[in-house]
């Protein structure tokens, strides 16, 4: 029993510790929220749960050297900078016309739960985690059994579910302090954070591929 709550506290920690970094999932979460509400948050960390539940899977089926190897991250990178460029340019394009109406009264925008899931999946450094830490905490965990994943896993979301509702409430508080200027600021903004990690992604996908060509 001290074991599995060990799993379960620990897991906890190490994945706070790891949603309370800015990254592209934060940065959407801070968007949407000031536009959909308090529940942004609980729905894109609902999305960003089933691509982490499918990742323990394939983790389980013995998957993790494969997501080690720097051909894996160099595709994500490359993959995952298309993506966040994509829908930067999308946020950019919006600002003109961007207001805090209802999400019913504006362009039909992806759901929050698929973007929780995308934002996750283009990310090379959470493929990363996984295939690193994540990979270390499954095979402990299996040492005990379906409990013993089931307790890392609630963790392990509990704690991005508690920071991201977190990050949502406060956002979506602030709303009536904000006017349409002060929203395009921060989608403004958000575009940016988000196109500035396309390029970091870019940029260790050529140093990744620079260090494969010197070993070479």
């Amino acid at each position: 029993m001290l074991n599995l709550m060990a799993i379960f506290w620990t897991s906890f920690a190490v994945a706070l510790s790891g949603a309370i970094m800015p990254g592209p999932l934060l940065t959407v979460t801070i968007s949407e929220s000031a536009r959909r509400g308090v529940w942004a948050g609980p729905q894109l960390i609902a999305g960003h749960a089933i691509l982490e539940f499918g990742m323990v899977i394939i983790l389980l089926m013995g998957v993790g050297p494969l997501l080690q190897s720097d051909r894996a991250f160099i595709i994500i990178a490359f993959a995952g900078a298309a993506v966040m460029m994509w829908i930067a340019a999308g946020m950019f394009r919006s600002l003109p016309v961007v207001t805090l109406l209802s999400v019913s009264e504006q362009e039909e925008v992806a759901h929050p739960v698929l973007a929780g899931f995308m934002m996750s999946l283009v990310n090379p450094y959470w493929v990363v985690w996984w295939a690193a830490i994540g990979l270390g905490y499954v095979t402990y965990s299996m040492k005990f059994g379906i409990t013993g994943i089931f307790c890392f896993f609630t963790g392990h979301i509990l704690a991005d579910m508690s920071w991201y509702t977190l990050v949502s409430i406060s956002i979506s508080k602030g709303k009536r302090f904000m006017n349409d200027i002060a929203y395009r600021i921060i989608i403004g903004v958000c575009a940016s954070v988000i196109a500035g990690f396309a390029l970091w992604f870019v940029y260790s996908g050529i140093h990744r591929m620079n260090l494969i060509n010197h070993l070479l």
